[in-house]
């Protein structure tokens, strides 16, 4: 579901507010087995978020949203995409194994065969649109929210060019005791921050409701695919749990649906701003993007309205970068050249 990438980041997560109460040492150790015993872990360190800056946070009115905007660094009037391509050349492995079969590919030492397996199931750069966003919102959901990975979009392909239809990827977060949230993916890409928004939560209403290549039909795959992240069958059973709890469960397990946006748009510079002093600049720069963002904040929550999607949380990211078309294919090219 999704197609995009971005350069700076915009976090729209709709907080929420639960009363915690006492709880009894099941409620407790039920939670603390998500990160502890079982090992199930964000595989991107929250370094990475040292690459942008974090510019903006405010609630979207007559919602539950937050937004936060981050954007990448700057340096010598430029964003800095080498060293965003070196952070995600970190996160290709994780982005598109299981856990299980890293687990394998380590155990015999097989790096090299791990890395080319994992950068031969993106599609050539030449006609890949929307994966670098893909991955990008994948590290954001990871190292920004520590919600971990239980299956991506990549994972399931059998071929290098395949599209795989459905969300862009499936993340597991703990909001407290018992309590835990399946973020479905979601990435676009347009010039336009206003169209990149809209086409969005238009996929996201259409993900929701329509009768084939729905949220019913994702959570079927998701049940197929968890023992794949499960490197026991403890674990195994104990992420099923939570994203297939029971009424009466022992545990008291509340889950509910949320979904990840990726949301990307173009900014540009005149040749007259790229010679501005950097400091200059910098601070041009990071004002017209802020300026942006928090113009498209009625908008964000009209689409939240129109679609009637209040009952759902929004954790959305947003990009804006320069020369969108030639960059998100640049950015593929540079993590999988050459791939042989």
């Amino acid at each position: 579901m999704g197609h995009q990438l971005k350069m700076f980041s915009l976090t729209i997560w709709c907080l929420i507010f639960f009363k915690q109460g006492k709880s009894d040492n099941l409620s407790v150790n039920f939670s603390n087995r998500l990160h502890e015993e079982m090992k199930l872990t964000p595989s991107i360190e929250e370094s990475f978020l040292d690459l942008f800056y974090n510019d903006l946070e405010c609630m979207v009115e007559d919602t539950n949203s937050k937004l936060n905007l981050r954007v990448l660094r700057i340096e010598n009037n430029q964003f800095i995409y080498d060293q965003l391509v070196r952070k995600l050349s970190n996160a290709v492995i994780s982005y598109s194994t299981s856990k299980k079969q890293l687990a394998d590919f380590e155990k015999d030492r097989r790096y090299g065969e791990l890395n080319t397996l994992a950068l031969n199931k993106f599609r050539d750069h030449s006609i890949n649109d929307g994966e670098a966003g893909e991955l990008l919102l994948y590290c954001f959901l990871e190292s920004h929210l520590k919600a971990p990975k239980i299956l991506t979009k990549l994972e399931i392909k059998t071929a290098r060019n395949d599209y795989v239809k459905g969300s862009d990827g499936i993340h597991l977060l703990q909001l407290g005791p018992n309590q835990f949230q399946i973020i479905f993916g979601e990435s676009k890409l347009d010039a336009s921050l206003t169209t990149s928004i809209s086409e969005a939560f238009k996929s996201i209403h259409n993900f929701i409701t329509r009768d084939k290549d729905n949220i019913h039909h994702e959570m079927s795959l998701l049940d197929s695919q968890i023992c794949k992240e499960a490197l026991d069958e403890d674990t195994y059973q104990f992420v099923k749990s939570i994203v297939f709890p029971t009424a009466n469960g022992e545990d008291n397990v509340e889950k509910d649906n949320a979904f990840g946006i990726f949301a990307g748009f173009e900014i540009g510079s005149t040749p007259a701003e790229l010679k501005m002093k950097n400091e200059e600049y910098r601070a041009m720069v990071r004002k017209r993007i802020k300026e942006e963002v928090q113009g498209r904040l009625e908008h964000i929550k009209n689409k939240i309205i129109e679609y009637n999607l209040c009952n759902y949380t929004f954790y959305l990211y947003v990009f804006p970068f320069m020369k969108i078309a030639e960059t998100r294919k640049k950015i593929i090219h540079d993590l999988t050249h050459p791939v042989k």
